[in-house]
């Protein structure tokens, strides 16, 4: 998935405007403009679209991560990536709704995609560990689907 397309499903699951995904930045120590958010924002088809960078993508799951749980402040601040994959996304976002493997599991289930636990657990393994697995697109993209439905259920 690209970062745009993982930087608006989180922005829809948890209904952030523009002005609140640039004070998720700003908690990364990250400098982004709200006419930059809203270009990221845009479809590929849309004029004024643009590609949202790695690093901007690390630091907003990184602010997310502060917004969410706080910020530790005998803790380092945590690294922010230059290469986001589908596994590092993954990671981020399991921090920052504190979720469990089997969290992960029943979300992934809510939005009828099954898979093991030894399968999610490779996903967040070290890349070069032999049970390392990369999280492809549609793992990535079933997941922020159960989570939406989770924190935003459908109304009746």
């Amino acid at each position: 998935m690209t970062n745009n397309d993982v930087l608006r499903s989180v922005r829809y699951m948890l209904n952030l405007s523009d002005a609140k995904v640039v004070s998720i930045l700003a908690l990364a120590e990250s400098e982004v403009t709200e006419a930059e958010v809203h270009s990221f924002l845009k479809k590929e088809d849309e004029p004024g679209y643009r590609p949202c960078p790695d690093v901007i993508m690390g630091y907003f799951l990184n602010g997310l991560i502060f917004e969410r749980r706080g910020r530790s402040e005998d803790a380092p601040a945590p690294s922010i990536e230059r290469k986001m994959t589908n596994n590092v996304m993954m990671k981020k976002l399991r921090v920052a709704f504190d979720l469990k493997t089997t969290d992960i599991l029943e979300l992934l289930k809510s939005a009828d995609f099954a898979v093991g636990q030894s399968e999610i657990g490779a996903i967040f393994r070290k890349p070069g560990h032999k049970n390392y697995r990369e999280c492809g697109d549609q793992i990535l993209r079933n997941f922020l689907k159960g989570l939406t439905m989770k924190i935003r259920p459908a109304k009746k």
